[in-house]
């Protein structure tokens, strides 16, 4: 995997059921590389921290392979890397091969898979479209959080190499396809639950269903 734009944003305003409100959404391509730290990327934009940054959620990748699938849904918007709110948009990033819990060298970082990103309604205003989130849901290909378990610069160009892979077989998008399904399938809920790489608040929820 090969790091092509690193992403950073600004609070930006925007109006959504007549309220004002700040968003991180909106972030574009850098010249300089990113810093990578505990609980988020140094300089960016997490106007929300109940939902963004954090821990589990210190930095957001996306695959650029995906690109292509939705520039074709959405021919007519102003189309540049960091459209999802990705920090980083990798090259050959597949969520069907990440396993959460996996631990990778990411340029000067080492980090963790954690968990997929669950769209919500700032991504349907910066696509002018509140169908994207149903569509992205069902596109499967969300993309990941990743945790920072050791700070670094990560800069264009940079690849993202496997150190040590989970002996958990949950997939990023495994997980993903868990979290929407009305009818959870039972092996990969074992294996959610059972899998500590995930923020502890996400596998609470999912008790019910075991």
């Amino acid at each position: 995997m090969k790091v092509i734009s690193t992403n950073l944003g600004k609070p930006t305003k925007i109006v959504w059921n007549g309220k004002e409100t700040l968003t991180g959404i909106y972030k574009y391509p850098v010249e300089e590389p990113l810093f990578l730290d505990t609980e988020d990327v140094k300089d960016d934009s997490v106007v929300d921290r109940r939902f963004h940054g954090g821990i589990y959620k210190a930095c957001y990748l996306f695959s650029a392979d995906n690109y292509p699938y939705w520039k074709k849904k959405y021919p007519l918007l102003d189309w540049d890397w960091g459209m999802f709110g990705e920090n980083l948009t990798l090259e050959g990033l597949d969520e069907s091969q990440l396993r959460i819990g996996s631990i990778y060298k990411l340029g000067g970082a080492m980090v963790q898979i954690t968990q997929p990103r669950e769209p919500c309604y700032k991504l349907g205003i910066r696509f002018n479209d509140q169908d994207i989130l149903k569509q992205f849901i069902d596109h499967g290909f969300p993309g990941t959080y990743v945790r920072v378990l050791e700070p670094g610069k990560v800069s264009v160009g940079d690849t993202m190499e496997l150190v040590e892979e989970s002996k958990n077989p949950l997939t990023v998008k495994a997980f993903y396809t868990l979290l929407f399904a009305k009818t959870k399938d039972k092996d990969v809920l074992s294996w959610a639950l059972n899998n500590e790489a995930l923020p502890e608040s996400k596998r609470k929820k999912l008790e019910k269903w075991a």
